[in-house]
């Protein structure tokens, strides 16, 4: 048994008493799988109009069982007996015993209706077809759904089950199906119905465009334009129909006999006798009767000047020299232009051409070598074109100066002297002045306090403290700045004492420090919060660009950063108190490594030379208030140059 049993009932008879119907049922599905009832109630079907005519043995066969159950229904026999007849069969012969009991009690009741004896179902159930006892049937090109009642179409183009042919496509319609043609028909012909191509019959459909006078007549795939009318000898009918005349004169080859010329009339021609009439290059005799050749060489003009002249029948030829051609259409020798007919080849530069001839020529910076074709490379520094150095080179030269000098710009030949003082970059060739010299340049420094440098360029300071050319005395300290020194001497006041001597010579990085030290019982010095006084140095240039704040002065400390103020901790504040002249300095509290540091900054450029003495307090906090502060003066000198 297959999974779907195809049961296609085309036509039977059923026989009731002497009236013959014809029922015609439509193909369906059945899921045998899915519900042995579906199966069961096709037998029943079949087996009530068991009248009928099966050709098929499935049919036949389904018969039986379904027989075999209603003889058991009249015999009283219970419906689920077992008989050995297989398992389909057996579901059949159930199927029909059963549901012979159940045609007994509805007729019995008279509640159902029925469109075919021994089978009822309700109205309205089934979307195509109701073949009794709650059975839905589909019609032909629809299959059943699993809910028993509706219908769904089938895809036969994708089953495999139309008949298209090949060159042909499927296309699915609802319950049934279509072929369509994949290729067309080409130029001339129309597709059928049936998917064949059936010639176009243009003459009939008047689509042709044969004109008045022409016919009209079919062909396969095409058609024909014939004339009407047939043109007569000596005629010939164009595209239009017309007949046109044929010239024979032209069309034929010697149509009359020698002597004779031929004449075109309209539809033929005519010969006529030849008079005689000579041609150029010809003259008649004395008699009239014949033509005879003209010697073109021997007449009273020159026919080829300066060139040899050839008679010939009926013309003349130059015999022209060499550098000549002559042409035949103007009978004259003309001169060849050498340097056209072949470029390239008879000069290495350039070719000019001469009568009968050509002459080569060179191009600037060369000489014509001593073939007359060939060029060779002039050196034009033999004659010193240029004011220093000359390099010649192929076709040309190139003049060069020497360093210091530029080749001028408006002949290319003469050097003048680079001016390196006043180039853009001149102002950075020299620490201080650049002075130009004829081919190169030297720079110079200040008067005092400076001495150029190795290189030539920049200045170096003159640390007159090092070399004993200042004047300070033996109670004086020596700083040196940039472009001087300074003679320098510091007391300490009253209350305060000198730690350490004073070195004769001080560096940037010394400092003259004077600490509190009070007599007893002076109150006022006890309470004096400024606990030392310290003195230092630094030089400073005279910025030429400044761009940001420079760092100066570091004012360390050993106050830890944030401490804590129970636990006995400081903190510390620092402020300028006097000398910051112009506003040119602040400082800035940070922490390096855990402590506070104090910076002084130079904020903004000053213009030297000048000197201040910048006065700085560094005061301790505590959290009962300030414990004390340190007094720092910084001598600050600014240097005239930023060098």
């Amino acid at each position: 048994w297959e999974p779907y049993l195809y049961l296609l009932v085309t036509s039977f008879k059923l026989f009731n008493g002497e009236k013959k119907k014809a029922i015609h049922w439509q193909g369906f599905f059945l899921n045998a799988t899915t519900s042995h009832n579906h199966y069961n109630q096709c037998s029943i079907l079949i087996c009530s109009l068991s009248n009928g005519v099966f050709v098929s043995p499935f049919l036949q066969m389904c018969c039986d069982c379904c027989l075999l159950g209603k003889a058991a229904h009249e015999l009283n026999i219970p419906c689920d007996h077992n008989l050995s007849v297989g398992y389909q069969c057996s579901l059949v012969s159930r199927a029909c015993c059963t549901a012979g009991a159940l045609d007994n009690q509805t007729a019995e009741l008279g509640q159902s209706e029925c469109s075919v004896p021994g089978l009822c179902c309700f109205k309205g159930k089934c979307d195509h077809l109701c073949v009794g006892n709650d059975t839905c049937v589909c019609r032909i090109g629809y299959k059943l759904k699993p809910d028993g009642r509706s219908c769904e179409d089938i895809n036969e183009c994708l089953l495999g089950s139309s008949n298209c042919r090949g060159g042909e496509r499927c296309i699915n319609t609802e319950g049934s199906f279509r072929c369509m043609r994949e290729v067309s028909c080409g130029t001339g012909y129309e597709l059928t119905e049936n998917n064949n191509c059936k010639d176009i019959d243009e003459c009939e459909t008047g689509i042709h465009n044969c004109g008045e006078q022409f016919m009209c007549q079919n062909s396969q795939g095409s058609f024909r334009c014939v004339p009407k009318t047939t043109c007569s000898s000596g005629f010939i009918q164009d595209a239009l129909g017309n007949c046109i005349d044929i010239n024979e004169c032209v069309s034929q080859t010697s149509p009359c006999h020698r002597g004779q010329i031929c004449v075109n009339t309209v539809g033929s021609y005519i010969c006529q006798r030849n008079s005689v009439n000579c041609g150029r290059g010809y003259h008649l005799n004395d008699d009239g009767t014949r033509c005879i050749d003209i010697d073109e060489c021997k007449g009273p003009e020159e026919v080829c000047v300066g060139h040899a002249c050839i008679n010939q029948l009926g013309s003349y030829r130059c015999e022209c020299e060499a550098g000549y051609n002559f042409n035949s259409m103007t009978r004259l020798c003309e001169d060849i232009n050498e340097c056209r007919h072949y470029p390239g080849r008879l000069c290495a530069h350039k070719c000019d051409n001469t009568p009968g001839s050509y002459q080569c020529s060179c191009t600037t910076g060369f000489k014509l070598a001593k073939d007359g074709r060939n060029c060779d490379d002039l050196n034009e520094c033999e004659s010193n074109p240029c004011s220093q150095e000359c390099a010649n080179v192929y076709g040309s030269y190139q003049c060069y100066c020497r360093r210091g000098y530029q080749l001028s710009d408006i002949d290319g030949m003469t050097c003048e002297d680079i001016d390196e003082c006043a180039l853009p970059t001149g102002g950075h060739i020299c620490s201080y002045r650049c002075h130009n010299t004829p081919g190169s340049f030297h720079c110079s420094c200040p008067v005092n306090g400076y001495t150029l440098a190795g290189n030539g360029r920049s200045c170096q300071d003159v640390d007159e403290c090092v070399t004993g050319i200042h004047t300070c005395t033996e109670n004086e300290s020596c700083f040196n700045i940039q472009g001087g020194y300074k003679c320098l001497s510091f007391e300490c006041p009253s209350n305060y004492r000198r730690v350490g001597q004073t070195a004769p010579r001080l560096e940037r990085s010394d400092t003259v420090r004077c600490v509190k030290s009070c007599q007893p019982n002076d109150i006022a010095c006890i309470l004096d919060p400024t606990l030392s006084l310290s003195h230092t140095f630094i030089s400073l240039p005279t910025f030429r660009e400044f761009t940001r704040p420079e760092e100066i002065v570091f004012l360390r400390t050993t106050v830890p950063a944030y401490g804590s103020y129970h636990l006995g901790t400081y903190d510390v504040k620092f402020d300028i108190l006097e000398g910051n002249m112009e506003n040119a300095f602040d400082i800035i509290k940070r922490v390096e490594n855990g402590v506070y540091v104090g910076v002084v900054r130079q904020v903004k450029s000053l213009i030297g030379p000048r000197e201040t003495v910048l006065k700085l307090s560094m005061r301790n906090l505590t959290t009962q208030g300030e414990s004390g502060q340190n007094i720092i003066n910084v001598h600050i000198f600014v240097s005239e140059f930023w060098f």
